[in-house]
């Protein structure tokens, strides 16, 4: 084997490692916060965009969240057995799936506004350094 065909398996060589990495970290720096408010990461996104847009279908929802139905559908179960959201048949297209913010859902917003706040703090980069990260991670996910 070639010495770079050797360095091409170093841990260290892989730019997914450190993407991983600290992608779990910065879940973790939010987790005191959600368990405040009762939500999980992915159910927090999940409520981010149902406060943006109030009504979507769950799989315009998984394409926001770049979820598929095996972890939205769970997600969107938990939800609405806490009341935050409901999830109704479309009458246009009874294959498709709308999921509606509630009035409980609304409420929940107000607790959880000063999150992204907190977890900021925490993160240890300075707002030039986020902005160029945030901008990075959105051209490997071919988005803006």
């Amino acid at each position: 084997m070639k010495t770079k065909e050797i360095d091409s398996l170093k841990l260290e060589n892989q730019l997914c490692f450190p993407l991983y990495s600290a992608s779990r970290e910065v879940v973790k720096k939010y987790h005191p916060y959600l368990t405040e408010i009762g939500l999980t990461y992915t159910q927090y996104i999940t409520m981010m965009v149902m406060w943006e847009e109030k009504q979507i279908s769950v799989k315009e929802l998984g394409e926001k969240l770049f979820l598929d139905s095996g972890t939205t559908t769970p997600v969107l179960k938990s939800l609405e057995q806490k009341g935050f959201v409901t999830r109704n048949r479309s009458e246009e297209d009874e294959r498709s799936v709308i999921v509606k913010i509630t009035e409980n859902g609304e409420k929940l917003k107000e607790s959880a506004k000063e999150v992204p706040l907190k977890v900021a703090g925490c993160i240890g980069l300075e707002v030039e350094e986020a902005q160029e990260l945030y901008k990075l991670l959105y051209k490997i996910l071919g988005k803006r």
